[in-house]
C-alpha cells in the first residue's frame, strides 16, 4: 500500500484549507486545519463531523496563521486531538492571537443569537471557545525553517519560508517512503516587506494552491491607492478600509507612510481599530528589530517605526472604536475582518457605508459570499446584525496590495522544483481559477495535474526517475 492523501477541504473553493497524509502504517499527519470562510453553505462545512479518526492523527502541520489554514484546530481539540502541531516560530506567535480573537468571535456571535433567538439551539452553541483555543495554543511545538523534524516513525516535515504573512510556510512531508509538498499560500515576489518565496525541494507529489490562478497581478505600484484615497479625502469623507489583520494591516501602513512622506497623501489621522491587529503589528516590529530572516533587507533592523504614517492612532476599547463612527475630519480607519465578515468593521459599515462621501477600500481577495464581495459585486445594502444596509459609499478594490502570488508567481515557484512530480494537485481556489491554473500547467511545464474533488483520496505515486 502506498502513502496517501485525502483531500478534506479547501477542494474547488478557497477556503478551509486541510489536507491529510497516511503512511502505508496507517499513521496520519493532517496538513493545515482551516476554517471556511464566506457563503453560507461553505461555513456550514465547519460544523460536519470530521470524517478521519482523531486519534489516528499522529500531528496536524500549519503553513500559517491565516483562519482558514489553522481556525479548525480548536474544534479538531473539542473533538478530542492532543497531539503536536508543528510550525515556524512565527506562526506559533501569530496563530494564538488569529485563534484567541476567532474564539472571542464565536462566542460574541453565539451570545448575540441567543439574544435574538435565531439559533437553532438554547443557548446558541459556539463553533468552539477561548478554553478550545488556549488547549489548541498549548499543543504548537514551533520547528525552526529548513531542518528536518521527525514526527513518530515513518514521518518528517520540512517548512520553508513562504513569503505569504510573517511565518508562512511551505511544507514538505515525507511519510512511507514518499515525499509530498505542500505550497500552503505563497507570496509575491515583490512583497514589500517579506523575502520571496524559496524554490521547492524534489517531491512525488506537489499541492498547490490556485487563489490568483486566473490572473496575473499588475506592477505593484502605490498609485491607484493614492488615487482612491486622495479623492475621498478630498471630499472630507472617511477611507474605511476591511483589511486583513495579519500583513495586509502592516503592508498597507507602510504603503500609507511612503504615500504621506513623499507628499502623494496629505498627513491625516490613521486610525487601528483591531486588536488582533494591533498584536500582530506587535509580533511584525518585533521581527524587524530582531533581524527576522524573513524580513527583507531593506527593512531589517530599521530603528524607526515602519509602520506609522505619522499620525498612527490606536483603538483599544469598545468606546474608542465606537468614537471612530462619529469623526468630522478627513481620516483613515483600518479595521478588521477582511471581508467584513465579523469584527469591528461590521459596526463602521452600519454607519460609513450609507455616505456617499466615504470610502470602501477592499484590499486583497474577496470571497465569496462575504460581505466584501458583495460590495465589490455592486450591491446597494448589505446584511449587517441582521438589518440592511444602503451602501452608498465608493467601494473599491484593490489588487496592488494582494500578498498571494499570480499564475505567473505559481508556476515561477513550481518551475523551481529540481525535477518533475508524478502528480500535481491543484487546490485553494475557485474553480475557474483552479481549472485555468491546471491547464496551464499541463500546457507549460507538461506535467499531470489535477483538480481535486472534496473528500477524495488519492495515492502518492513514486516520480519517474
Amino acid at each position: 500500500m502506498n502513502t496517501a492523501v485525502s483531500f478534506l477541504g479547501a477542494a474547488r473553493t478557497v477556503t478551509g484549507s486541510r489536507f491529510a497524509v497516511t503512511a502505508p502504517s496507517g499513521r496520519t499527519v493532517l496538513v493545515d486545519c482551516g476554517m471556511y470562510q464566506g457563503a453560507r453553505e461553505l461555513r456550514r462545512r465547519n460544523w460536519s463531523p470530521f470524517p478521519l479518526r482523531v486519534e489516528g492523527i499522529d500531528a496536524v502541520v500549519l503553513s500559517h496563521a491565516h483562519l482558514d489554514h489553522c481556525g479548525w484546530l480548536p474544534r479538531l481539540v473539542r473533538h478530542g486531538y492532543h497531539g503536536p502541531v508543528l510550525c515556524s516560530p512565527r506562526t506559533a506567535e501569530v496563530a494564538a492571537i488569529v485563534l484567541r480573537d476567532a474564539a472571542h468571535l464565536q462566542e460574541e456571535d453565539a451570545a448575540h443569537a441567543t439574544r435574538r433567538g435565531s439559533s437553532r439551539h438554547t443557548p446558541a452553541l459556539p463553533l468552539f471557545d477561548t478554553a478550545d483555543a488556549e488547549k489548541a495554543i498549548d499543543l504548537f511545538r514551533p520547528v525552526p525553517f529548513d531542518r528536518m523534524t521527525p514526527i513518530g516513525a515513518d514521518a518528517r516535515v520540512r517548512l520553508r519560508p513562504a513569503g505569504h504573512i510573517l511565518g508562512s510556510s511551505t511544507v514538505e512531508l515525507e511519510s512511507g517512503g514518499r515525499t509530498v509538498v505542500f505550497s500552503g499560500d505563497l507570496g509575491r515576489d515583490d512583497h514589500p516587506l517579506l523575502c520571496p518565496p524559496q524554490p521547492p525541494p524534489a517531491a512525488d507529489a506537489v499541492v498547490v494552491e490556485s487563489t490568483y490562478g486566473d490572473r496575473r497581478h499588475p506592477p505593484r505600484t502605490l498609485h491607484h491607492l493614492a488615487e482612491h484615497v486622495e479623492r475621498a479625502l478630498a471630499r472630507g469623507g472617511t477611507v474605511l478600509v476591511p483589511a486583513f489583520a495579519v500583513d495586509r494591516t502592516a503592508v498597507l501602513l507602510m504603503a500609507l507612510r511612503d504615500l504621506m512622506r513623499s507628499g502623494a497623501l496629505p498627513t491625516v489621522p490613521v486610525y487601528v481599530d483591531s486588536p488582533m491587529a494591533q498584536a500582530a503589528l506587535e509580533v511584525y516590529r518585533a521581527a524587524v528589530r530582531a533581524g527576522d530572516l524573513q524580513i527583507r533587507d531593506e527593512v531589517r533592523g530599521r530603528a524607526h517605526d515602519p509602520f506609522d504614517p505619522g499620525e498612527l492612532r490606536l483603538a483599544h476599547s469598545p468606546q474608542e472604536s465606537a468614537a471612530l463612527d462619529r469623526l468630522t475630519t478627513p481620516s483613515i480607519l483600518v479595521s478588521a475582518s477582511g471581508m467584513a465578515t465579523g469584527g469591528r468593521v461590521l459596526h463602521h459599515l452600519v454607519h460609513l457605508a450609507p455616505n456617499a462621501r466615504n470610502l470602501i477600500l477592499l484590499p486583497g481577495f474577496q470571497v465569496p459570499g462575504t460581505r466584501g464581495r458583495a460590495m465589490l459585486d455592486g450591491a446597494a445594502a448589505i446584511k449587517i446584525f441582521g438589518e440592511y444596509v444602503p451602501v452608498r459609499a465608493e467601494v473599491a478594490g484593490l489588487d496592488d496590495l494582494s500578498a498571494h502570488a499570480d499564475a505567473e508567481g505559481l508556476l515561477a515557484w513550481l518551475r523551481g522544483m529540481p525535477a518533475p512530480p508524478h502528480t500535481c494537485y491543484v487546490v485553494h481556489g475557485e474553480p475557474a481559477a483552479a481549472a485555468a491554473l491546471t491547464a496551464r500547467i499541463r500546457h507549460d511545464l507538461g506535467w499531470c495535474a489535477v483538480v481535486p474533488e472534496l473528500g477524495e483520496r488519492v495515492l502518492v505515486q513514486g516520480r519517474a526517475a
